[in-house]
């Protein structure tokens, strides 16, 4: 009987635990809201991972870890589009363009990236099949869980406190009249930049999330890092906004010398310029 849940009640990193412990064979799928995870497992190693939305056969896993060049990739796509991973592999091998273990690095470099974005995922559906066959055609390997469940417990350790924290994500933010004295030397990453361009009271954190295309743990993480710079402070929004009204920015409503007010405080007072 296949093993089944919700993460809200298992997280990845307890199945990673149970797997590890139990020493597993089989496929774990999880499903999110927009993608689902395969995980391929043998006897409890990691041995394959891959998303839904995103593609990874070898050719493609190989460009983006840049070990082949652009060309290289592009007369694969055309010339070996229908080969298996394995054949690939051999094939790139054999004709002394990569080492076996260039490509098995860069396997689970890639493999291992997918679970850890898995953390991140507050909710879901997950179910494991240890009747279910290894994927076809993909190159395994075996990679020890005890660094990713090292891992996946400090990313839960930071949602419980993130939760703590922050538990609406219907709740607004609004800049703060006075900025703490700390901001002048506070340095804001793209990501945050971006959740700051759309704060307003008429905004709510998950419709920031959305505009953003942020899930629960990133957005909670910037809001946090933002609440504690003394930039913004949570408030009820200012009125109910349906769905699918457009966002609205964090100048609207604002006169034109309040807009640059605004725009020369965050400047001068975030950037330290």
């Amino acid at each position: 009987m296949a093993l089944k849940g919700n993460l809200r009640d298992f997280s990845v990193t307890q199945l990673l635990n149970l797997i590890n412990l139990a020493r597993k064979t089989g496929m774990l799928r999880v499903r999110g809201p927009e993608a689902q995870a395969s995980i391929y497992f043998r006897e409890g190693k990691l041995a394959y991972a891959g998303l839904s939305h995103e593609a990874n056969d070898l050719a493609t896993i190989l460009y983006r870890d840049k070990r082949l060049t652009s060309g290289q990739y592009r007369i694969l796509r055309e010339r070996a589009g229908q080969m298996t991973d394995k054949a690939l592999g051999l094939l790139l091998v054999n004709g002394g363009y990569l080492s076996q273990e260039d490509i098995l690095h860069s396997l689970q470099a890639f493999y291992v990236d997918v679970v850890k974005r898995l953390f991140a995922w507050a909710e879901g559906y997950f179910e494991f099949d240890a009747k279910a066959p290894p994927p076809a055609g993909k190159i395994l390997t075996r990679i020890d869980l005890e660094n990713l469940i090292i891992e996946g417990a400090r990313h839960l350790r930071e949602w419980e406190q993130l939760q703590d924290e922050i538990p609406d994500l219907d709740m607004a933010l609004k800049f703060v009249d006075r900025p703490g004295t700390n901001l002048r030397n506070l340095n804001l990453s793209v990501e945050e930049w971006r959740v700051v361009s759309y704060i307003n009271p008429k905004n709510t954190i998950r419709q920031i999330a959305r505009a953003t295309k942020m899930n629960d743990l990133e957005i909670r993480r910037i809001v946090y890092g933002l609440l504690q710079a003394g930039l913004v402070e949570l408030v009820r929004p200012e009125r109910a906004v349906a769905p699918k009204r457009q966002i609205h920015t964090a100048l609207e409503g604002k006169t034109k010398e309040e807009q640059r007010s605004l725009v020369n405080r965050l400047i001068s007072r975030i950037r330290g310029l």
